[in-house]
């Protein structure tokens, strides 16, 4: 899920998303307005899941999605390489995660822990552990 913005209310810290991936703005800029063209906007982010840099480039008045950020607490069932099975709290189901790329938060996290994990656009991603 995600909602249409002005490119021109974006700000630092936010999240947009540049090329259907959810990604946090590091850099924005404006441009002032030509004699025959509007004001531009450049932005950069980073993404979520995979770490790389994104560049969006757009008029200052077009419109830009910003992804709804579901943030939720599971227990962690079991780990198995990579992947880390997830249950919620609040509705008990039961899913698969990658691990953070963080490895102090990777080597904390446990069978029986629980954290704190987002939902953005279908994906999840562990954030934090709670407690």
């Amino acid at each position: 899920m995600s909602k249409p913005v002005d490119v021109g209310s974006l700000k630092i810290g936010q999240y947009v998303i540049i090329d259907g991936e959810p990604c946090r703005i590091v850099e924005f800029e404006k441009s002032k307005p030509g004699k025959h063209g509007a004001a531009k906007a450049r932005v950069v982010g980073i993404s979520a899941f995979t770490g790389q840099k994104k560049s969006l480039i757009s008029p200052v008045d077009a419109r830009a999605e910003v992804p709804m950020i579901e943030k939720r607490t599971g227990q962690i069932i079991s780990i198995s390489g990579n992947l880390i099975q997830l249950m919620d709290m609040e509705n008990y189901s039961t899913f698969e995660s990658p691990a953070p790329d963080d490895a102090e938060l990777k080597n904390s996290l446990a069978a029986g822990v629980e954290v704190e994990y987002w939902d953005v656009l279908g994906r999840k991603m562990i954030v934090r552990k709670k407690g």
